[in-house]
């Protein structure tokens, strides 16, 4: 029965039948597996150089003895301070109204150029704010082509544009610069909507903007709360804007950092405002990421 056994396993395969499987050679002797901490020392390793230890000695510096009580009590720091939080809130304010209303129009209202205005969006994120800026300031500025144009149909001196140098003109400059970037997630969000929910509503005889509130929006919110969330806090940290707008009596907190580092060598005060805005930042994100994780529950 052995060798019985023994020339039927021996026995060639039959034509057409798949081959056995070898035999598994014999395994190498497996290499020590790195610990896991080892593969996280590079990207630690460049994060703590290029950000970390930066960061560190902007905070090192800030605690030199009494500037943070110096800093704090100051009005300059106080007018600053709300000087950035409300045009902040208020460039988030405008920029979710209109990109709300420009993405509504371009996803849903059909006319021709709707895909390159949707691609130029895409485009005009890369664009640095100060181009927008400057290109304000040849539309509106005191030399500008708005004022030239008045000055040669009226004959005046002067033009009556010059709101651009006030903070109208800072939240004007802050609106027009951001809003794509609320506009980016919503046209996503609304790529994806089933249109069959919109004719069902309209067939139902729901007017536009019932359908607008009731459907769409509800639809949109997490895309506005991602949108707005990124303008708010890129809003908290904007400097070239303000910068080349040069609104008299606009000073931010990033502004401040400039004018206490660079124009009075107070280098333990620009760090002290820098930590704000930076705590100021941080404290925003960690409330909206908690805020969309209640919502999303």
């Amino acid at each position: 029965m052995a060798e019985r056994a023994a020339g039927l396993m021996e026995r060639p395969p039959a034509p057409g039948a798949a081959p056995a499987p070898a035999a598994p050679a014999e395994r190498l002797p497996a290499q020590a597996a790195l610990p896991a901490w080892v593969w996280a020392l590079p990207p630690v390793a460049v994060l703590g150089l290029v950000f970390l230890y930066p960061l560190a000695l902007v905070v090192r510096e800030s605690l030199a003895p009494g500037a943070y009580a110096e800093v704090l009590a100051s009005g300059a720091f106080r007018d600053a301070l709300v000087t950035t939080v409300w045009l902040a809130v208020a460039s988030t304010v405008g920029c979710l109204v209109l990109g709300f209303v420009l993405a509504l129009v371009i996803a849903f209202v059909p006319f021709p150029g709707a895909k390159a205005v949707s691609r130029f969006i895409d485009v005009f994120l890369s664009f640095p704010s100060f181009l927008i800026t400057l290109a304000l300031l040849f539309l509106y500025g005191t030399a500008g082509m708005a004022n030239g144009v008045w000055t040669d149909v009226t004959g005046d001196a002067s033009g009556p544009f010059r709101f651009l140098s006030t903070p109208w003109g800072v939240l004007l400059a802050e609106i027009t610069y951001f809003t794509p970037f609320v506009m980016r997630p919503l046209l996503a969000a609304f790529s994806q909507m089933e249109t069959a929910q919109l004719e069902v509503a309209s067939s139902l005889g729901a007017r536009p903007l019932r359908i607008v509130r009731q459907v769409i929006l509800p639809e949109a919110l997490p895309a506005l709360a991602a949108g707005g969330s990124l303008v708010l806090v890129m809003c908290l940290n904007e400097f070239g804007i303000v910068l080349f707008t040069g609104a008299k009596g606009v000073t931010t907190l990033p502004m401040l950092v400039y004018g206490k580092a660079i124009l009075e060598s107070d280098y333990a005060a620009a760090c002290v405002v820098a930590v704000v805005n930076v705590a100021l930042s941080v404290g925003l994100y960690v409330l909206y990421r908690g805020v969309g994780r209640r919502a999303g529950a």
